[in-house]
């Protein structure tokens, strides 16, 4: 009687294992300068040698510190997302995913299981790509970490360097003389930060987008016939 040995298990993915330790790495890290307020405020002074005099401002707008800091961070996040990402690959495979499911669901309301068994059994493939997609911008979350920790890590310092002169009043279109310093779910500078940097960031994302699209049908109509 042959002895049947199990199939070789395939060596594991180096590059897979150090994403998951770079992420793995990052999320702790971001945990510490969140719950330590002395690293925090290491980190922001580092980080404060070059935005002090670019964007501090002396303190004396703290608004626009905000505008210019939410700017540049998220201009930094969107920019290396875009080139890490294939937005016609993307494109292609939600196309794929949407006429897939459109399919599915037709073949259920007609209540036909032979298409449904076949659909079913390519589903796994179809939700393999969509995966894939997802996969890629999850690496991305660390390298994007690696900027908005710091970034936030100054502002924590800047905001609080503003605290101990007083109260910090800005006239914002909801409401007259509201103190930034002051916290509601969060602090109201990262309520105004986060109103400042996330329009910016889904304009200029939709711009890079268009650009790269733009760039990629230039690209085919050149190719000859």
């Amino acid at each position: 009687m042959e002895s049947s040995t199990p199939p070789a298990r395939p060596p594991p993915d180096a590059k897979k294992q150090m994403s998951t330790f770079l992420t793995i790495f990052v999320f702790v890290f971001a945990m510490f300068v969140l719950f330590d307020t002395s690293l925090r405020a290491w980190l922001g002074n580092i980080v404060g040698v070059v935005f002090e005099p670019t964007v501090g401002l002396g303190g004396s707008s703290p608004v626009v510190t905000l505008f210019l800091t939410g700017i540049i961070m998220t201009a930094l996040t969107v920019v290396v997302r875009h080139f890490f990402t294939d937005y016609v690959g993307q494109a292609e495979s939600q196309k794929i995913v949407g006429a897939f499911n459109k399919e599915l669901r037709q073949a259920r309301v007609e209540n036909n299981k032979y298409k449904i068994k076949k659909l079913t059994e390519q589903q796994s493939k179809i939700l393999q790509k969509s995966m894939e997609m997802s996969t890629t911008q999850m690496k991305l979350m660390p390298l994007t970490m690696l900027i908005v920790i710091p970034i936030f890590a100054w502002l924590d310092v800047f905001m609080r360097g503003l605290s101990q002169i007083g109260p910090v009043l800005v006239d914002l279109p909801w409401a007259a003389n509201v103190n930034l310093l002051n916290s509601t779910i969060l602090p109201n500078w990262i309520l105004l930060y986060s109103l400042i940097s996330i329009p910016f960031g889904q304009i200029l994302m939709r711009a890079l987008r268009y650009f790269e699209f733009k760039k990629r049908l230039r690209e085919v109509e050149a190719q000859p016939a």
